[in-house]
């Protein structure tokens, strides 16, 4: 039996008593995953990338861990949510025009000591001003520095469109605005470079594409870790007791953590280990989150038909951001129709061995969004299902 047929009879065991659609988190494999993350780290603290879990108690148990520290929110209600349910480190990685969130936020000691909201632009801080609704608190900021690579004199531009702030002069401006402000706080600093930790190095079946990639990661890894520590020196030289500076994320995790500048690393999709981080050089995680659907058609030879399935992960659409069919081994999508919204078919000789009633194991394309699809993960340790715990959407929270 391959390593993947016994994790099917694990799951299969373990699911017996359960009725599918549903989804599991394997938590050897979970533990193994947040354990690597940590070794790449090299001792600096990891932060949660929240949106990557989704899950309250898994976010408890990863923080539980050495190692790991405070977490990465991605709205600001969710941040409050956090912080009342006591997280006492809440880094809002996106800025926010939620003005009834900063009226809390203004308006109440502990909130505003846990929770550091993300800045690239005066405006924002205008916002906030306008939503205090009377609240004094003092807001801790953090200001977000552009990572993208610019080649050929700008014209050509590799990484996320985020904050418009790119050079030192930039982030130091920003910095004195928010010093000489009453009312807020500069405690940090975060550069994400998600075309390094977030795109794949190693694309099967696509060599020149892979060797492209690592191309371009590694001369964006030296141009970005000269400019991140001319920022960070610009902003401390405003700011000297700076409380962190963040960069990072799952795919770069040792490479980030290897520059002086950076004091702590973000991740969470390595958690989880979806499929889009299969194709990574530098390292390799374990599947832990996973879904299975159920057999109820079988309409012929080679096919069998599983209910729903039509779960795109975001991004530029294509069949990479699809979720793969993963247990049994060897079972595809019909190219005429693909995962559906409702019923879904799949080719291949195991169709033959599956039964109405069977299941069909899936692999998300990225990590916590899988979990707006289920409003309960159940943890599995060997073959049994050691508990059942809420996602976000579980707990009736839908934050985007």
């Amino acid at each position: 039996m391959t390593p993947r047929a016994a994790d099917r009879a694990r799951y299969d065991r373990a699911t017996a008593h359960l009725d599918a659609p549903l989804a599991v988190v394997d938590l050897e494999a979970f533990d193994a995953n947040a354990e690597d993350l940590v070794r790449r780290a090299g001792g600096k603290p990891v932060r949660v990338a929240t949106k990557s879990v989704r899950c309250r108690a898994l976010l408890e148990r990863v923080l539980a861990r050495d190692g790991f520290a405070g977490v990465m929110s991605f709205t600001l209600a969710e941040s409050l949510w956090l912080a009342r349910a006591g997280v006492d480190d809440v880094l809002l990685a996106y800025p926010s025009a939620d003005r009834p969130g900063f009226g809390e936020l203004a308006g109440d000691a502990k909130l505003a000591a846990a929770v550091t909201v993300m800045v690239d632009d005066v405006a924002q801080l205008d916002l906030i001003d306008a939503a205090r609704a009377g609240g004094t608190e003092e807001v801790r900021v953090c200001l977000e520095m552009d990572t993208s690579l610019h080649l050929l004199g700008g014209r050509i531009r590799v990484g996320a469109r985020r904050s418009p702030l790119r050079q030192p002069a930039e982030l130091a401006e920003l910095a004195r605005s928010v010093v000489r402000r009453p009312g807020f706080r500069l405690v940090g600093l975060m550069a994400y470079e998600g075309h390094v930790a977030g795109v794949g190095d190693a694309v099967a079946g696509r060599p020149l594409r892979s060797r492209a990639v690592r191309l371009m990661q590694s001369a964006a890894r030296r141009e970005l870790a000269a400019r991140r520590a001319a920022v960070v020196r610009a902003v401390r030289a405003v700011a000297p007791d700076l409380e962190f500076v963040n960069g990072g994320g799952t795919g770069s995790v040792q490479h980030t953590a290897a520059e002086d500048a950076v004091t702590e690393i973000a991740a969470g999709s390595g958690l989880f280990q979806p499929r889009l981080f299969d194709n990574y050089t530098s390292f390799s995680g374990r599947p832990a989150a996973l879904f299975a659907l159920p057999v109820v058609r079988r309409p012929g030879v080679g096919v069998v038909t599983v209910l729903g399935g039509g779960y795109p992960a975001s991004g530029v659409a294509g069949r990479d951001r699809l979720p793969v069919p993963y247990l049994p081994e060897g079972l595809r999508y019909d190219p005429q129709e693909g995962p559906g919204e409702v019923q879904t078919p799949l080719l291949g000789s195991p169709a033959d061995d599956l039964r109405i009633g069977d299941r069909v194991w899936f692999r998300h394309a990225k990590a916590g969004e899988l979990c707006e699809r289920f409003d309960t993960l159940h943890l599995v340790a060997g073959d049994r299902v050691t508990a059942a715990v809420p996602t976000y959407r579980g707990e009736g929270r839908t934050f985007l």
